[in-house]
């Protein structure tokens, strides 16, 4: 059941990819004051992107479901460390 990781991790990292996108604190700071995203959408994307990782747990993959938490965290901190000037 690996062959279920990429894919997840590719989805996982293009939901984690528009959270950085749309994040209202990173854009204020930037000075893009137009198009955060709302709570709502927020949540529901980081819902979204959650979604890969129980299917892998549910199917019983423990190894897939570790490698892909840590690609998600590692990714997230990767993400987090981009800087854009406006």
């Amino acid at each position: 059941m690996t062959w279920l990781l990429y894919p997840a991790v590719a989805i996982s990292l293009a939901i984690i990819a528009l959270l950085w996108h749309g994040d209202p604190k990173r854009r204020r700071t930037i000075g893009l004051r137009d198009k955060a995203d709302g709570s709502g959408k927020r949540r529901a994307l980081a819902a979204i992107a959650l979604v890969p990782g129980l299917v892998l747990a549910v199917l019983g993959d423990s190894a897939a479901f570790l490698v892909w938490f840590g690609a998600c965290a590692i990714a997230g901190w990767l993400v987090a460390q981009v800087r854009v000037r406006a």
